[in-house]
């Protein structure tokens, strides 16, 4: 079973992102650095879930990374960014288990290995 590790950056009451699979940063650290997180989450083998650029950045540059993925779909309301998640959650995690880095648009799902 995959687990991850949720960026402060992303809703923290969220159904989907409940349960033993998944840490929230806030129940870490909520200002622990980029860099700390990166750590934690190779060293716990967390799939890091971020809206933050620098994590998807960073996995070029160092080997073997934790897999990231980063979701590109703009502003959106609470609401409709929960919808798409409740939609395309089970994709976005069958792509992560096969790609270091999966980048999620609101218009497409893209692995990147």
């Amino acid at each position: 079973m995959s687990k991850y590790l949720i960026d402060v950056n992303l809703p923290y009451r969220f159904d989907h992102w409940r349960g033993e699979e998944y840490i929230h940063q806030r129940d870490l650290n909520a200002r622990m650095p980029d860099r700390n997180i990166w750590e934690y989450a190779k060293l716990n083998k967390l799939t890091i879930v971020t809206k933050d650029a620098d994590f998807s950045d960073r996995i070029i540059l160092e080997t073997p990374p934790p897999r990231v993925i980063h979701f590109k779909t703009g502003n959106m309301k609470l609401s409709l960014f929960n919808e798409f998640i409740s939609k395309h959650w089970d994709v976005i995690q069958t792509t992560s288990q096969n790609n270091k880095l999966v980048n999620v648009y609101f218009d497409r799902i893209e692995g990147i290995d």
